[in-house]
């Protein structure tokens, strides 16, 4: 099943049912995108638990990085990153 980008979505943003938020790709709203420093980061996940869009990719507890389908940009992960190991940079 091919992935619905922003231009898909009807005017208004109407969906339909619900369920389908993962059918939508969204992260192509963006003009920048996070950028983790994997030598400075010590996955406490404060990312993850902030990021509104559930972008930030975790396994076996540990942050491995970012979802950019889904990640619209908004720097909240840079924001609360303790060890200011995530930037933005221009897509």
């Amino acid at each position: 099943m091919s992935k619905k980008g922003w231009k898909d979505i009807p005017i208004g943003g109407l969906i339909a049912k619900g369920g389908t938020a993962r059918d939508y790709k969204t992260g192509d709203w963006s003009t920048s995108k996070p950028v983790r420093d994997e030598s400075k980061c010590i996955h406490c996940l404060l990312c993850w638990v902030y990021c509104p869009d559930s972008s930030v990719l975790v396994k076996d507890g540990k942050m491995i990085g970012f979802d950019y389908e889904y990640c619209k940009g908004c720097g909240i992960c840079v924001s609360v990153c303790p060890r200011k190991c995530i930037k933005m940079e221009k897509k």
